[in-house]
């Protein structure tokens, strides 16, 4: 009786830990590892097993910015379960990770969350983060802003409502100008749209104000140009990345 008390206040209760065969991923890609789990000084019924798959996101409040924790992921790995005092169960799972998921770059984390649910006590839990790359058609990119003369300098996930997204925020990635567009733009902000057959691109280009007219546009937050463009997996060695990016940057800022 005095086990099963302390077990239900998290000593020597059953534990959980995740190992990932990788933890460097890309979007799109399959995930794979194994749950272990280890049965403590008492016998247990386990509810249910999860694995979450979460971000996490900035919104802006009336009077301060707020941290939200997005799932984008939620796997049952099983219902039930009884595990005896010291037994060990492994479970293997695979998951396809989203397309939509954002890049670990900046201060941005992604991780896997997993969980024991257990009537009547804390419920062990474990986390795991993983290293998000970009996919080769946004890391052709990325190196085509940075060729033109552009160098990243802010990256981070924000709420919003004006895309029809699977999640409710973006991941924006933010440049300033060192090249030809130093005196033309004050930054360059790009968002993916990462699809299985494609890549779409948004691009905000910020102009710097020139003139009476331009400190009036930058005054009034109507200095941004807004771009888009889309590029497919064969593109990824026949295209000029460079010429493509640089043909549309110029065609909106004149």
């Amino acid at each position: 009786m005095f086990k099963n008390l302390l077990a239900s206040v998290g000593i020597g209760a059953a534990k959980v830990d995740t190992k990932l065969f990788t933890n460097s991923v890309v979007p799109g890609e399959t995930l794979e590892g194994e749950v272990y789990i280890r049965g403590g000084d008492v016998a247990q019924n386990i509810d249910d097993i999860y694995i979450k798959l979460a971000t996490e996101y900035e919104r802006e409040t009336e009077d301060s910015t707020v941290t939200e924790e997005c799932v984008l992921i939620n796997y049952r790995l099983s219902e039930r379960l009884s595990i005896e005092p010291k037994e060990e169960v492994v479970i293997p799972f695979s998951l396809v990770l989203p397309h939509e998921m954002p890049l670990t770059l900046g201060r941005t984390p992604v991780y896997i969350r997993t969980g024991l649910e257990i009537k009547s006590a804390i419920n062990p839990r474990d986390r795991d983060y993983l290293e998000v790359r970009p996919h080769p058609l946004m890391q052709r990119v990325l190196q085509a802003v940075e060729n033109l003369g552009f160098h990243l300098y802010k990256v981070d996930c924000e709420y919003t409502h004006h895309f029809s997204g699977t999640y409710p925020f973006v991941q924006e990635f933010e440049f300033r100008p060192n090249g030809k567009y130093r005196n033309t733009l004050d930054e360059l902000e790009i968002i993916f749209l990462l699809k299985p057959d494609y890549l779409e691109v948004l691009l905000e280009l910020d102009k710097r104000a020139r003139g009476w007219k331009g400190l009036l546009e930058e005054v009034f937050d109507v200095d941004e140009r807004y771009a888009r463009l889309m590029v497919k997996q064969s593109d990824l060695y026949e295209l000029d990345f460079e010429a493509v990016i640089d043909e549309t940057i110029q065609r909106h800022i004149h």
